[in-house]
Formats: structure tokens, C-alpha cells, sequence
């Protein structure tokens, strides 16, 4: 049966479920065996680009993490603290204030979805939504861009850990994230079939995509049978080492802490080693409208604190994080007032992202809002200008230019302009 965790955006358990029935039972017989499954330690070592996005589902309250406004009516309670860059960040980020010279803060994104979906789509495709036109996400684009550094890769270029991302649109189903749970377990491993099975099966569907593919019923089966092949290297290959991280030693996983984001994020490092290009680790429960003071105080924080600080510390110790860029961000903040409830509500006019390594410069912030928070006071910055930022770090030229499927072409980045100071 197909993990229900490797089900790629765009396809449903059910369907994959039809055509890979017993796959994972290969995987099973592998570990049964004692197959070794380790990841070759040359090939960790040799320079390709990569992204991790943290991604905070809800709209995180930047003004209460990395842009404080102390003393300000809607400032709130929390104090600012100095960091290991010239920048200053939150009280509770007490872990990330030492490992900010590796990070910058972007604190004049302005942006104008502050619905959740909405603003979701935007932040990871820098478009809006359209029903004439389905867009690729950055994960997909970043992969795509990304992929002909490693020709050895056998499990998926995009993978989304803890919750699903935003999928390939017309870039299509070979580009689609692969949603995996944040310990990386195969669930519902049965052994029902044996290679031999699998391998019958597999051709019977190969007979039938071949069919389709030859009749020119357009590019859907093609992209299939591409994602079934991807699915099945993956559950057959050694890189799938890269998902256990329960092999790690314990100090390692308390560092990260022992919890779904610190697993993700330790997961997230393993990936970029075995050569993933772009990974997505979600962290939610940032949609605040009631007492968020005390929810950022003893449940949030914490746990970014502590995952987030352990992911660029052992990048940048395993000499990693000069290839590999990390963005954390939202799809909105929140109001600086404080309403009713103790809680701040949609924000998207002036906020903060985060973002470090691939060259970028760290220790510092870039742009500023007003002092109360509400507007941002210098040049503002979009999510396409992120991306076209991230895409230059990590190499790729920003005058890529891909074509929808209703022919009409469009520039990587939403022609997104690269911010100013971030890198040299």
C-alpha cells in the first residue's frame, strides 16, 4: 500500500494507491534484510545549492519576534534582546539571538493579501490567484532550477514536511511537492506483495501510460508515469535514509527538540545532505486573534527558538549553510493594535521575513517601519522581490523565463527585483 505520506499535491492517496499497491513492500523487504541505506559521504560534501523554508502557517506576529517596538502603544509586553549580529530580536528567541550572524531580517515586506489563502498562494508564488492560470510554487521553481546538480538524486527534489505545500502548476506533476510526516515513517507497511508482483504491475501500467502517451490525449499521463517512477525510486533507494531521523543520536534530536517542527527541521537538514534541492518545513498555530502573548510566551517561541537555532547552527558546522539558503516567513503579520481579545488580528502592509545562508549577508536588517509598526518607512519589498533575492543567492538567473500552458511566458520571480543590501 502507498504511504499515505509520500501522496504528491495534485494526486489523491486513492489513485496512487490503484497503480503502486505493495511498492513500499519493497522498502520493507530492504530493511528486513539489513540493506545498508546510507547516504555516501562524498557525495554530501560536494557544492549544490539548496532552500529550506520555514513556513509559519496562520501569519505569525513579526513585530512580537523581529521588528520590536518597545515602549510603543502597540508594542506589547515582550523585550528586545541583543544578538550575535547588529540586530536586536524578541526575549524568547534567546537561542536564535546567537546564531543571528548568520541571518538577516527583512522588516519592509509589504504585501496586500491579508486572506490566509489567499496570502498563502501569494507568499509561495508571488501571484495572486487566478482561475485561468495555475502558477508553480517557489519550491517547485527552485527544484526545477536546481535539479541538474545532482543527476544522482532518486527521491523527490521538492518535499514538504509536516503539511502540504503549494503545487507545480503549469511547471507540472514532476515538480510537485511530496508531503512527508515529520518522522518520516512509511505508514501502513504492508507486506502483501513481493518484488516480482510489484515489477508485474508496474509494467501492466507502464503498457497502459504508453498507450495514452502515444494517442496524445496531452501532458497528464506523461507526468504521471513520471511521478510513479520518482515514487518508486524513492521507496526502493538508499537515500531514504535521509528520512529517519530517529537514527540520529539523541542529543542531536533534543537539540532540534523532540517535537513535530524540531524533527521536520532536523529532517530538513538530513534531506539538503543527500542532495534535496528545496525542502518546506511547516510550523502552525500563529493565527492569534485572542490572548497571543501567551501563546507566542509559552508554546511558539519555544519551539521555533529551539528548532530554528539548531538548523542554522548545524549548518553552518557541517559547512553547509553557504549552499544552502533558509527562509522563514508567513503569509502575513498581524495588526499592531491589540484588539479585545488580547490578541492582534490580519497584517499584511508591514512586516518582517527572515532569511540567511547561499551567500547571503547576515547580522543585519534591512528596511524599517514606523515606530508604532504600521507602515513600513522605507522601501518596501514583495514576495516576489524574496524570491528573486533567494534565486540570485542560489545562482539562478533571473532572466529565466518559463511558458504557461496557454502560451504565454512568464519571467521566474514575477520579475521580482533583488533587495537591496542582502547580498554582496
Amino acid at each position: 500500500m502507498v504511504p499515505s505520506f509520500l501522496t504528491p499535491t495534485g494526486m489523491t492517496r486513492r489513485h496512487f494507491m490503484k497503480h503502486l499497491a505493495g511498492a513500499s513492500a519493497m522498502l520493507g523487504s530492504s530493511l528486513a534484510l539489513g540493506h545498508s541505506l546510507r547516504v555516501h559521504a562524498d557525495d554530501l560534501k560536494k557544492s549544490k545549492k539548496s532552500a529550506i523554508l520555514l513556513w509559519m502557517g496562520g501569519g505569525p506576529s513579526t513585530m512580537d519576534l523581529w521588528d520590536l517596538k518597545p515602549g510603543a502603544i502597540t508594542g506589547g509586553p515582550f523585550q528586545q534582546i541583543k544578538t550575535s549580529g547588529d540586530v536586536q530580536i524578541s526575549e524568547h528567541l534567546p537561542m536564535m539571538a546567537q546564531q543571528m550572524h548568520h541571518m538577516a531580517i527583512v522588516r519592509s515586506m509589504s504585501t496586500r493579501e491579508a486572506d490566509h489563502n489567499r496570502g498563502r498562494y501569494y507568499m509561495h508564488t508571488g501571484y495572486v490567484p487566478n482561475p485561468n492560470v495555475e502558477y508553480p510554487s517557489y519550491g517547485s521553481v527552485l527544484s526545477h532550477e536546481l535539479m541538474h546538480q545532482r543527476p544522482e538524486l532518486e527521491i523527490p527534489p521538492f518535499i514538504s514536511v509536516g503539511g502540504a505545500s503549494e503545487g507545480p502548476g503549469f511547471l507540472g506533476m514532476a515538480w510537485a511537492p511530496f508531503t512527508v510526516s515529520s518522522n518520516g515513517r512509511i505508514r501502513n507497511l504492508e507486506m502483501q506483495l513481493n518484488e516480482k508482483r510489484l515489477i508485474q504491475r508496474m509494467a501492466a501500467l507502464d503498457l497502459i501510460e504508453t498507450g495514452f502517451i502515444s494517442q496524445q490525449r496531452g501532458t497528464a499521463s506523461e507526468d504521471h508515469r513520471k511521478v510513479l517512477k520518482k515514487t518508486l525510486d524513492l521507496m526502493t533507494s538508499a537515500q531514504m535514509q535521509a528520512f529517519r531521523v530517529e537514527t540520529e543520536p539523541e542529543a542531536v534530536q533534543e537539540r532540534y527538540g523532540k517535537n513535530n517542527f524540531g524533527q521536520g527541521c532536523l529532517m530538513a537538514r538530513r534531506l539538503v545532505e543527500a542532495g534535496v534541492p528545496f525542502v518546506e518545513v511547516d510550523l502552525g498555530g500563529w493565527d492569534n486573534h485572542a490572548d497571543i502573548f501567551n501563546t507566542l510566551k509559552d508554546d511558539r517561541l519555544p519551539v521555533l527558538d529551539r528548532a530554528m537555532s539548531a538548523l542554522v547552527e548545524d549548518l553552518a558546522q557541517r559547512e553547509l549553510l553557504d549552499d544552502t539558503a533558509i527562509i522563514w516567513m508567513g503569509e502575513f503579520s498581524r495588526t499592531p493594535n491589540i484588539n479585545a481579545d488580547t490578541g492582534r488580528d490580519h497584517w499584511a502592509r508591514a512586516w518582517s521575513v527572515v532569511v540567511g545562508g547561499a551567500g547571503i549577508k547576515g547580522g543585519i536588517a534591512v528596511g524599517e517601519t514606523s515606530e508604532d509598526g504600521t507602515a513600513v518607512i522605507t522601501e518596501p519589498y514583495s514576495s516576489e522581490d524574496l524570491m528573486a533575492t533567494v534565486c540570485k543567492a542560489l545562482g539562478i538567473s533571473l532572466e529565466t523565463t518559463y511558458t504557461s500552458k496557454n502560451g504565454r511566458p512568464m519571467k521566474i520571480a514575477n520579475s521580482g527585483k533583488i533587495i537591496n543590501g542582502l547580498l554582496a
